[in-house]
């Protein structure tokens, strides 16, 4: 393993590589060893949780070996989702790896560190230093040491479950029939937990439940249209009131509505987003209450904070950036138009699996289907995320602010967006993608027509760089 290669595989918030030829088990080994130095610390617990690909077990005893080398002790919860991780390291107050790629394909696996209490590492809050130490041990440069760690395994899922449904109490008289697509991911294990006990008058249809991490039925990325189809249809066919869709570690949740439409992130962001602001104004919590929105959430999600009286802070886009804002503001909660929905009330991480509870609660609360109570929240026309591989991604953001810059207000708190400055509005923002080699694209218009022109003029400039 070379430093280029770890440069390769070690992102802006994770880790992400080819199993075998980028990330082997000397390699998680090492990283093992790295995470006591520079974060845990040798003599205190590390909790590890793995997905259901081939590769993640191996990676995770690897990644233990060199944790207890330096004499970190393993607390092992085994198989689970990646908000399991977060919630044992939470609970306990320990830091945590949860070995997964999450949405990308089967060829892939990763690693998601967190600190004490599920807080986030990035390149700039310690993933660097990780990455650095790691090198040293895998070129021999730096020794292992002689440590022998213990290691200790518990399961978690029932108390991880039942701690969900008392946050959010899915009660209500309507029965429901929910559609839900696991993509043979964590969903399949979590999703039975979660309902199984404790959740009267919900139905659950499992599509392919089955814990495969060859994805045999589709890929596990519910932003890639394709991925929803067959839930769509199973949603229509089923005459259900809602359908779900997690990704392969089921921490981001997909809505889909009874007649088959996908419901945006934007749109659950800002439905969740006024739930949690009723609750906690009912519970007598002081101004100001802030909510957190990363800047390509549709405009809509901005207005509906404000309208429940909270106040509205736009962030990057990145989980692990995201939750260093839920605990810089003490935000109630924070949404991402990737489907990452960030709770305090669970430790300011992000947690799909609650996200979709607030839908349930809301629907069963309510006495129309479900393209009726969000009717309100998707005001505007968005373009979803449009992904481009180019040659040269800072040239083509260029291009981007160039073609646009003279036509409203621009900034750089996350690639580049230009805000229209006239009554018909739109925004544009194009950035490199923090995990992928690619330039993506966001757009919203007032009108649907304006947004196609944006969208298109912006696409058109991207072209001159596509690969």
């Amino acid at each position: 393993m070379t430093q280029s290669a770890l440069g390769d595989i070690v992102k802006t918030y994770d880790v992400r590589g080819l199993v075998a030829t980028q990330l082997t088990p000397p390699v998680a080994r090492a990283l093992g060893a790295a995470f006591v130095e520079e974060i845990s610390l040798p003599g205190n617990g590390v909790v590890v949780g793995h997905d259901m690909r081939d590769s993640s077990p191996v990676l995770a005893k690897a990644f233990g070996e060199g944790v207890r080398s330096q004499g970190g002790h393993i607390r092992n919860i085994g198989l689970c989702s990646t908000d399991m991780v977060y919630y044992a390291s939470g609970t306990w107050d320990l830091p945590a790896v949860m070995i997964t790629a999450s949405h990308n394909p089967a060829t892939y696996n990763g690693f998601k560190f967190s600190r004490a209490g599920a807080q986030g590492i990035s390149l700039d809050t310690g993933l660097a230093q990780i990455r650095d130490r790691a090198v040293r041990f895998e070129d021999g440069s730096e020794d292992y040491g002689t440590g022998d760690g213990e290691e200790s395994s518990s399961d978690v899922l029932s108390d991880y479950a039942a701690y969900l449904r008392q946050l959010v109490p899915v009660t209500g008289d309507r029965p429901l029939k929910v559609v839900v697509d696991a993509a043979n991911g964590m969903a399949g294990h979590t999703v039975p937990a979660v309902f199984g006990t404790g959740v009267e008058g919900i139905e659950i249809i499992p599509l392919y439940f089955e814990l495969d991490g060859s994805f045999p039925n589709h890929e596990a990325n519910p932003l890639d249209a394709k991925n929803l189809v067959d839930l769509q249809k199973a949603v229509v066919a089923e005459g259900a009131d809602v359908g779900l869709a997690f990704d392969g570690d089921a921490d981001r949740c997909f809505v889909i509505d009874e007649q088959g439409d996908p419901v945006t992130p934007s749109v659950v962001a800002a439905l969740v987003a006024q739930r949690e602001v009723a609750r906690v104004r009912n519970a007598g919590e002081p101004d100001p209450v802030y909510v957190l929105h990363n800047l390509l959430c549709s405009k809509r999600v901005e207005e509906v904070i404000a309208g429940a009286g909270a106040v509205a802070v736009r962030t990057k886009v990145g989980h692990s950036l995201i939750k260093d804002q839920m605990k810089a503001t003490g935000a109630i909660f924070g949404g991402e138009h990737s489907a990452h929905y960030y709770f305090r009330d669970f430790w300011g991480a992000d947690n799909g699996m609650l996200a979709a509870l607030h839908v349930l609660a809301e629907l069963r609360g309510s006495h129309g289907p479900l393209s009726a109570l969000t009717k309100d929240f998707a005001l505007y026309a968005e373009s979803g995320e449009i992904n481009t591989a180019v040659t040269d991604q800072s040239a083509a953001v260029r291009a981007v602010e160039d073609l646009f810059s003279g036509r409203g207000e621009v900034d750089h708190l996350d690639g580049v967006t230009i805000t229209s400055g006239s009554d018909d509005w739109w925004w544009v923002n194009v950035r490199a993608s923090n995990t992928e080699p690619l330039l993506r694209l966001n757009v919203e218009a007032q009108r649907r027509e304006v947004m196609e022109e944006v969208r298109d003029q912006a696409l058109s400039v991207i072209a001159t760089y596509a690969k």
